[in-house]
């Protein structure tokens, strides 16, 4: 029996699919990721190391990685409805060009000398806001390009790309920075240059049939178009108390750079070590995602979210030990290898289960709701650094996140977050709610 051949990329003769190696539309778009995830891995780093050059205030460095995700989240609902109502190639592509330009424009103000906070902060939004259409469109790409049965091993691809970028990324920043302080900008925009080549090459589909049929139907409005969206995700049992743990995890997880870059400097490392030491959660997480799918079955997902963030926390509390500026990178590698297990679970029950025509919404409200406090990680990580000194900051955030896992703890509904039998017709009766731990929510991550 022959299979017609179709979005996904189907053989036509044998009724199998081919290798996800062999599909070049969905490597076209992991190498452009791969790409543009280095460079901003690379800027992770070197975004708070520059203003802690201009300024000297761990504080003021805070704001500004603040303010990106700010942009992020205030853009986020109305970019998803408008990625299921466009032409979702051209606002990949646009995307790409405006955070390819922004960079470029950075860098070439760093090499003048003539860099000031505002522009740094203009950047930082620009880029945020870029961010929250980037994502939701490349979410709705993948699903276009990908077939059903082979998205949990493109999810886990995704998630050891993105962890191998955490783990070169922020040594080769900090050596950047080291050789000049415009090197990882003009290296960022170079690298948004490779994934908008990419992306062009990748040919992902302009809309879905079924999502240009129901924006055809649709004739509401783009806040009905939301509310709908939040609607889905509200009617899942259980879901409202893992998006309540979700904003307490991230919160005290995007507090943790400042603090730890002003720890190894305080123990006399320099911006070299400070990237060794962040690579240690890119390491363990590219551990993490090539164990993801074992990892996966220890628990049912309430109960592994609860057991990740509860090791988390403890990990995060042992990186204050005096032990040299080098230290962190044990705890923080441990910490990070459960962490993909749940994102690549979190991914593949959302592809399955959301219909196509409502994809950018669904991932942007749900962006919304577990990042809704995320902008407040790195002005408290920054504000903490500054008063208690970069290991009592990490303390407290650790506590905080232990904190946090005692209350979830207590909820019978995040206990039992489970994830549906898959032939099962029916909705699920909850979801697990986890965003990367550790790493600032920009573009894919």
């Amino acid at each position: 029996m022959s299979v017609r051949s179709g979005r996904h990329g189907r053989s036509g003769g044998h009724g199998e699919l081919p290798p996800l190696r062999r599909n070049s539309r969905f490597q076209m778009l992991w190498m452009g990721a791969a790409a543009s995830e280095l460079g901003t891995t690379l800027t992770w780093v070197a975004f708070p190391l520059l203003i802690l050059a201009v300024t000297g205030s761990a504080a003021l460095a805070g704001l500004v990685g603040a303010c990106r995700i700010t942009a992020n989240l205030l853009f986020s609902l109305p970019a998803g409805a408008w990625v299921d109502r466009w032409d979702r190639r051209r606002i990949l592509i646009a995307a790409e060009v405006v955070r390819c330009l922004a960079l470029a424009a950075l860098a070439a103000a760093v090499l003048t000398g003539r860099v000031a906070l505002w522009q740094i902060v203009a950047v930082a939004v620009v880029t945020g806001a870029a961010d929250s259409f980037f994502g939701p469109a490349r979410a709705a790409a993948i699903r276009a390009v990908v077939a059903p049965g082979q998205l949990p091993e493109a999810y886990a691809r995704e998630e050891a790309r993105g962890h191998a970028a955490s783990l070169a990324g922020p040594p080769l920043g900090g050596f950047l920075f080291g050789l000049g302080r415009a090197l990882p900008f003009a290296v960022d925009a170079l690298t948004y240059l490779v994934s908008l080549v990419c992306v062009v090459r990748a040919r992902v589909p302009r809309r879905p049939a079924e999502a240009a049929e129901a924006a055809e139907r649709r004739e509401t409005g783009m806040r009905a178009d939301v509310m709908e969206a939040a609607g889905w995700l509200w009617r899942h049992r259980g879901l409202r108390a893992g998006l309540a743990f979700a904003l307490v995890a991230n919160l005290a997880a995007n507090a943790l750079l400042l603090p730890v870059i002003v720890m190894v400097e305080a123990r006399g490392g320099d911006a070299a070590a400070t990237g060794v030491v962040l690579a240690g959660l890119g390491l363990g997480g590219l551990l993490g995602a090539t164990l993801s799918a074992r990892i996966g079955r220890l628990l049912p997902p309430g109960r592994l979210m609860l057991a990740v963030v509860g090791f988390f926390a403890l990990a995060v509390c042992a990186t204050a030990l005096p032990f040299g500026p080098y230290w962190p990178v044990v705890p923080l590698f441990l910490a990070m290898v459960a962490a993909p297990a749940l994102n690549v679970v979190l991914r593949v029950l959302l592809a399955r289960l959301v219909p196509d025509a409502m994809t950018g919404r669904v991932v942007s409200v749900f962006t919304l709701a577990t990042m809704g406090l995320t902008p407040v990680g790195p002005l408290l990580g920054g504000l903490l650094a500054q008063y208690a000194g970069g290991a009592g900051a990490l303390v407290a955030v650790g506590g905080l996140l232990a904190a946090g896992c005692a209350v979830a703890a207590i909820s019978p509904a995040l206990r039992g977050l489970d994830v549906p039998d898959a032939t099962a017709g029916s909705a699920p009766s909850a979801v697990p709610v986890l965003a990367e731990l550790g790493r600032e929510p920009v573009s894919e991550r």
